[in-house]
């Protein structure tokens, strides 16, 4: 699975006109299932996303990890992250899950997330969605696991 994490001030996700999902501080999780994933890469991802020491500690240092500062996590599934550009300039996404596979692994990683105890809010899988985001730091990760 392959993730690109924004630390934030606040995100949240509008579909429609109406926002579905919100958070104050903590993760924007762009994620998408990749061809030949499955539900073990799904906790791994969640358990590597939440151990990162990406939030700062009292010093200031980069040392503390969502879990630690209890932050919340909005999970905003999207293909595109599958993205090869190395033919042409038009992006192919032949990479990604096929659609059933992705919505599967999309909402088991929300349920990984949510079982490591980290409060979590979504986008819609599939829907056109415009995310708005305050970005602390900048701090933007990308992870394949």
């Amino acid at each position: 699975m392959r993730a690109l994490i924004q630390r934030v001030k606040e995100a949240s996700v509008t579909v429609d006109g109406a926002v579905i999902g919100e958070i104050g501080v903590g993760l924007l999780i762009l994620v998408c299932a990749m061809e030949g994933d499955d539900p073990a890469k799904s906790a791994a991802l969640a358990a590597k996303i939440s151990k990162l020491r990406i939030f700062t500690d009292e010093a200031g240092k980069m040392n503390r990890s969502l879990v630690d500062f209890g932050g919340a996590a909005l999970i905003v599934s999207q293909f595109t992250l599958a993205a090869d550009t190395s033919r042409g300039n038009r992006p192919g996404f032949s990479q990604a899950a096929k659609p059933d596979v992705g919505r599967a692994l999309y909402e088991q990683f929300i349920r990984d997330i949510d079982a490591l105890g980290i409060p979590t809010a979504t986008g819609s899988f599939g829907a056109d969605m415009a995310v708005s985001l305050i970005n602390d730091g900048p701090v933007t990760i990308w992870l394949d696991v």
